[in-house]
Parts: structure tokens; C-alpha cells; sequence
């Protein structure tokens, strides 16, 4: 098979040393519902002592640490989304592993390119991962709900162009209690300078985080 250099931009995505970027998203969600207001208390009989302020509620917090996020997927599903990855994946380096971790797995086949990253971010409490799962879902717009993945899920997908060649790429958010699981899944096909459709890489994307949320909840890792 003849040889066929790689746009600038993807062959920077298949060097050994990878860089992960931020990925983009597209809801606008609402704040949470207010929580309805329980009633002033009833006043104290003369001589009964002081009402103590009610004890401050414990923070929610389901997920203590990241799992290990290249064991999160199955390598069935692996090898299904990124033909001729190594199913072990590649973790990238993280400042706090215990709050935040990803691997990434990527591959040309021939001349199809597929790449995939799985990421956890645990947050202090479920607030904190609220808001930060607003704020990654209001960053983009096109994208759409994925009804039951985690506490809430979201999915978008967008097609870039650079040199003539295509590329197109899925990015899903999932909320599970306090812990964010972040999938991007991407292609190319470097004979036709096409990428695949949409359908393929949304589905993939979400088939993908699916399996990571469940193995967050499972402790797996």
C-alpha cells in the first residue's frame, strides 16, 4: 500500500508525546431548581434555651478518586472504535491524578484514523460538578441531551476542515454524582479526504462513555 503523509495537524495527534485539549461543548442548561423554603421555625417558650442554626448538610461526595480510566472500556469496544489500537491504551500524565485522569487510544488503519479519549474529573461535591458540567455543555452549540448516561448527559458533533481533508469529532459529558466523565472520539479517512458520518461518531462517542460512567460506578480501576 502506497504511503500518504498525514495533515500537519493530525500527524501532531499521533506523535508519542500527546497534548490533550480542552474539548468544546453546546447546551445551554438551566441552574438546578430552587429548593422550596422549609418555613420559618416556631418561636422558643419563654426560658427554653437558645435555638442552635441547624447543622450544615454533608457535602455529597460519591467518588473520592479517578479510576483508572484505561481500563474503563471494554477491549471489544476498543478494538470496534479504533481498529489497530493497542487496547492498553496510553494514560496521559495528569498534576492530580486523584482528581483528574485520561487515556487515549488512536490508530491508522490503512488509511482510516480513528483516536478516542476517555477522561474523569472528580469534583468536591455534586455542586461543584453541576456547575462544571454547565459550563463545558454552554462552551459549544449543536449538540443535544443523551438521556440515561450518568446524572446527566450530553453530546455534540462537529466537522473541521484543514488542508482539504476532513475530520470529524464527537465529544460527550456525562455528570455522575460528583465526577464528570469527558469522552472525545474523532476520524479521518486520508484516501478521500472524507470523514466519517456523523451517526458513526456520535454513537461512538456515547457507546464509549456509557461503558466509562458505568465503570466509574462500579469502582473499576
Amino acid at each position: 500500500m502506497r504511503s500518504l503523509p498525514l495533515p500537519l495537524a493530525l500527524t501532531a495527534r499521533l506523535s508519542p508525546v500527546v497534548v490533550l485539549a480542552a474539548a468544546g461543548w453546546a447546551l445551554s442548561s438551566g441552574p438546578p431548581a430552587a429548593t422550596p423554603d422549609a418555613g420559618r421555625p416556631q418561636a422558643e417558650p419563654s426560658g427554653a434555651p437558645p435555638v442552635s442554626a441547624p447543622a450544615a448538610e454533608a457535602v455529597s461526595r460519591d467518588h473520592t478518586s479517578a479510576p483508572a480510566p484505561c481500563a474503563s472500556l471494554s477491549g471489544k469496544t476498543i478494538t470496534s472504535l479504533v481498529p489497530g489500537a493497542e487496547t492498553a491504551g496510553k494514560e496521559i500524565p495528569s498534576t492530580d491524578a486523584e482528581k483528574r485522569r485520561t487515556c487515549s487510544w488512536n490508530a491508522l488503519k490503512g488509511y482510516d484514523y480513528r483516536w478516542l479519549d476517555v477522561s474523569f474529573e472528580i469534583k468536591e461535591s455534586d455542586e461543584a460538578a453541576r456547575q462544571a458540567y454547565r459550563e463545558r455543555t454552554e462552551e459549544k452549540s449543536g449538540g443535544g441531551t443523551v438521556p440515561g448516561l450518568g446524572d446527566a448527559g450530553y453530546s455534540v458533533v462537529n466537522l473541521t476542515t484543514e488542508d482539504k481533508q476532513q475530520t470529524r469529532e464527537g465529544v460527550v459529558v456525562a455528570r455522575a454524582s460528583n465526577a464528570l466523565v469527558i469522552v472525545t472520539y474523532n476520524g479521518s479517512d486520508f484516501e478521500t479526504k472524507k470523514a466519517p458520518g456523523t451517526d458513526e461518531i456520535n454513537k461512538g462517542a456515547i457507546k464509549a462513555a456509557k461503558e466509562a460512567v458505568a465503570a466509574l460506578e462500579e469502582g473499576r480501576g
